[in-house]
């Protein structure tokens, strides 16, 4: 069956880095997209950055945070630099089957996901 396994969070300084990886099995990797998410108590799950054949980013961590991706290890790593308090969340990584009638911009959003991690607390102190 499938598995994503969230690693590396933890507690951070603001301003600091953090780097989170997510290994994937049980499924085609390279078939699929692979996403960020994260949530924060009180508010929804937000989307983060997502890879395939390209990258994107929310806005809010744009130029902050680098997501990459090793097909032939099934992994994906999200950098964080310069994080900030309101980064503290939940992150989760996420694998959704590249649908070719599905717009790339419709991966920011979680329902078009197939596959998900269990999470990992990312906690900044200011």
């Amino acid at each position: 069956h499938v598995q994503l396994v969230e690693s590396g969070g933890g507690l951070v300084q603001t301003g600091g880095s953090l780097g989170l990886s997510c290994a994937a099995s049980g499924l085609a990797f390279s078939d699929y997209l692979m996403g960020w998410f994260r949530h924060a108590p009180g508010k929804e799950r937000e989307f983060v950055a997502l890879i395939r054949s390209r990258t994107d980013y929310a806005d809010s961590v744009r130029g902050r945070f680098t997501v990459t991706r090793d097909d032939a290890k099934n992994t994906v790593h999200l950098q964080m630099n310069s994080v900030k308090p309101e980064d503290t969340a939940v992150y989760y990584c996420a694998a959704g089957f590249r649908r070719r009638y599905v717009a790339w911009s419709s991966y920011m959003v979680p329902s078009n996901y197939d596959y998900w991690g269990q999470g990992t607390q990312v906690t900044v102190s200011s």
